[in-house]
This record gives C-alpha cells, structure tokens and sequence, in this order.
C-alpha cells in the first residue's frame, strides 16, 4: 500500500499530525503498537488528571466544614479510583479511533520502523512484518520513563508513572524520587488519600526545580504543612528491595549526611527516555544527539522525506508542544507556510494541588538575558474570588522589560491557575505590553484578575494589595 504519510506513533504528536495532514489532502496511515492516543491519553496526561480530581474530591469533603457542611464516614476506594482513571483513558482512546475514521486515515497496528527507500515496515504481535511505501515519513514514537542505574523499575517495588496509576493496592508508605512534574502529581495525589510521601530531589531547588525559584518555596511551604517531607539537594545512592520493604539509602548533597527511609514502593520520577531504539535510524543514518533525533526548523532530518517530532527531539516533553510541531510539520511538508515554532512562548502546568503554569522567562533568566526588568507578584490571599473559594494559596508573578514594558514571562501557584495561563501565551503572541495588561478589564471577582492585578503591581499602580 502506499500512502502520501506515515505517521509512527499515535500520541498527541502523532494523531495531530495524521488529522491534520488529512484535512490537508494527504493518504495518511498511522503505526502504534498499543492503544491509540500513546502514553498521554493512555498514560500520562488524561488518566493522571482523573486520579489527581479523585484526590482533590476526597480533599474538600474531608475539609467539608470550612464550607458549611458535614460530612462523616467518607474513605478513599483506591481501587475505585484507579477504575474511574481508567475508563477516561479508555473513553479518550476511543475517541482518537473515531476522529480517525471521520479523516479516513489508516490504522496500522505493530511495531513500526524506517526502512530504505522511503518504507515502513510494520511488524504485529505474531510476528508478522508487512512493507509500506510513504512519500514521507514522520517518527513521533514518543517517551518512557527514564530508568537511572541505581534505581532499576522492576514494576513491583520500584515503580514508573505508568504502575504508579495502575497499582493493584494503595501503599502505605512511598518514596517519590525526582521533583519535576510527574513527581509533585503523585505526591499530592498520594498524600491526599492518606500515604506517607517522601519526595527526594537531587536539584539545590527542591520541588519543581526547572521553575521560578519563588514558585518552588511557595510549594514546599505547602507541601510540608500537608505532611509530605521533601528532600531537596538529595542523592538516592541505591534502593535494597530484599525485604519485605524498601530500604532507601540517601545522601544529602551539602553535608553528605545519609539517611536510610523505609517504605513500600519507590516511585522513580526523573524524566522522560525518547523512544529512539530499534525503530532504523541507524540504518538510514539519521542524525541523532543523545537518543534525541536532530531536526530543522519544520522537523525534518538530515534524511529528506523523514520528519520527527514530540518526546524524539530536543526540547520540552509536553503534549501540546508535539501536537504543535506536528501540525507545523505537516503544513510545511504541504506546501504552506507556517511560523517555526517560539519555544520560548510554551506554556508549562503542573497539576498538583495548589497547580503550577508558568511561561516565558524566569526572575533569573530575563536578568541573565541582560533585560532591566519590572516585577510585579499578586498574592491570592488578596483576592476576594480565592477567598470565596477557599484556596487563597499561591500568587502570580508577572516580569516585564522596564524599556519596552515587553511580557517577558508569568509564574503562577494556585487554584485553576493551569487554566490562566493562556492568557499570557495569548499576551506574549500578541506582543502586549504591560500597560495593555492593566488596562485591560478584568471581570470581578476572579482568580484571573491576579493577573492584572501583578501586573499593576510591577509598574506601582497595584489597587488591592
């Protein structure tokens, strides 16, 4: 069979760009070797958010009466929970095979793998491969958890993200190691249903280290008065699974002290692995640095006709930045003209509670830069909506060019804040100033008026702080 593309991976990256590229004219097939959607709907980003909405449920009915309302006898059904995750998953899964369908696009179930001569040869569960010829070819086969060789996923006692959400009974004690994104969700999410949570970060930061420093402390605050202790500036020198428990053995990275703590499972939370083996790389000799497949600024390689996009090349291992490249990828690969993509203008959002979005520059990085810079922060405490709602931690902390008043970058900590943050990706596409911020009417009362607010507060006409 021939096809105009081929799409190897189904995840936000890859059936992006299959619709996308359809809707463009194209014969597109798509090779995945498991469920539809990849890891982020089956995996990561959706089912993750459903645990994480079971936990916040069971935290507001156990503080019911800082509402007005009793509630007795309520209990977290961890089982019930992993369940509901997994039939969202399952539900948004479904959902990619019907978009699928409505786009005629062709789903190719195995392994898939580059091969020359512009083919792809896909090999199912019995064994059987079957050659495909494609005009192009885009590699979107994503990311794993990362392993680290003293901290070796054996899926029973040292855990990845994936057994993470699937575990067949709630620990009573787990170590979190690694503070970035996945490791502060899961610390809240098992924190919040009543497990004793150790999180070890071996960055000087501590929690959610590639943040405004700011936005670090203002979650360890928060952290460590729900009860979760946090380790930051912290090795995992090796884990002893022998017994019926885990025994971690750290080492403090400033005084070298070392501490051994006892728990049931260890989830290892230290980044993503692009998916970059066995797939013909070599064989076709497409560059790679890393594991991470070289591209230019529409994502094609060094091989003309062979595209790669999402968790396989350098830069942020997010879902909307592969769904972006890949419609970028494709349009060009059409005959358009689209924009390269400004990495600097991603968003990034955290889902613990309180949740954490930030874009654009740090404090830091506009100063290292050589920006001269207005800060202005908006504490919630000061916010009659966050009042009202009863989550008046965290702030918002906007940075902008004292010359220009350009929207360098924004750091937000508190409830719904994820949602927030379009704003100011929206702000900094536009190029909009500060002035244009504060200008802009706000509607009252809102979490989002915090964001004008800040603004204010950088340039000194702050009303209600």
């Amino acid at each position: 069979m021939n096809f105009d593309l081929i799409v190897i991976g189904s995840g936000p990256g890859g059936y992006v760009a299959a619709i996308r590229a359809s809707q463009l004219g194209m014969n597109v097939a798509v090779v995945e070797r498991e469920s539809l959607g990849g890891i982020c709907l089956n995996w990561g980003c959706i089912p993750t958010k459903a645990l994480l909405k079971s936990a916040q449920v069971f935290d507001y009915i156990n503080h019911a009466e800082d509402y007005g309302i009793k509630v007795k006898g309520a209990e977290a059904d961890f089982g019930g929970m992993i369940s509901r995750s997994r039939g969202v998953a399952n539900g948004m899964s479904k959902g990619i095979n019907f978009l699928f369908r409505k786009n005629k696009i062709t789903v190719l179930n195995g392994n898939g793998r580059v091969a020359r001569g512009k083919k792809v040869e896909v090999t199912d569960d019995k064994g059987k491969m079957t050659s495909y010829d494609a005009k192009n070819i885009i590699i979107a086969t994503g990311g794993r958890a990362r392993a680290l060789p003293n901290l070796p996923i054996d899926d029973k006692k040292i855990i990845g993200y994936r057994k993470a959400m699937s575990l067949e009974k709630q620990p009573k004690r787990i170590v979190v190691v690694g503070a970035g994104a996945i490791g502060v969700e899961f610390a809240y999410f098992y924190n919040a249903i009543g497990t004793e949570v150790t999180v070890v970060e071996y960055m000087e930061q501590g929690l959610v280290p590639r943040e405004d420093p700011d936005i670090s402390k203002e979650l360890t605050k928060i952290f460590k008065k729900a009860g979760i202790k946090v380790m930051a500036n912290t090795s995992v020198e090796k884990v002893d699974t022998k017994g019926k428990v885990c025994k971690v053995s750290t080492k403090s990275r400033k005084d070298g002290k070392e501490t051994v703590i006892d728990c049931d499972v260890v989830l290892s939370a230290v980044g993503v692995a692009p998916n970059t083996e066995n797939i013909g790389l070599e064989e076709l000799g497409i560059e790679t640095d890393r594991g991470l497949i070289k591209v230019d600024d529409f994502y094609q390689t060094n091989v003309p006709g062979i595209y790669a996009i999402g968790d396989v090349i350098p830069g942020a291992a997010l879902a909307h930045v592969a769904s972006a490249e890949g419609i970028i990828c494709v349009e060009k690969m059409a005959g358009h003209s689209p924009e390269p993509m400004n990495y600097n203008n991603i968003p990034s959002c955290t889902y613990c509670i309180p949740e954490i979005a930030s874009v654009g520059y740090t404090e830091k990085e506009a100063k290292d830069a050589g920006f001269d810079i207005k800060v202005g922060k908006f504490p919630f405490s000061a916010s009659g909506k966050a009042s009202a709602a009863g989550v008046k931690n965290g702030f918002v902390k906007v940075i902008f060019d004292s010359k220009y008043g350009e929207f360098l970058g924004a750091h937000m900590i508190g409830s719904n804040v994820t949602e927030m943050i379009a704003e100011v990706v929206v702000a900094r596409k536009l190029e909009t100033t500060g002035h244009e911020i504060i200008k802009t009417v706000h509607p009252h009362p809102t979490m989002s008026e915090a964001v004008m607010e800040a603004a204010a507060a950088a340039y000194d006409e702050v009303i209600h702080l």
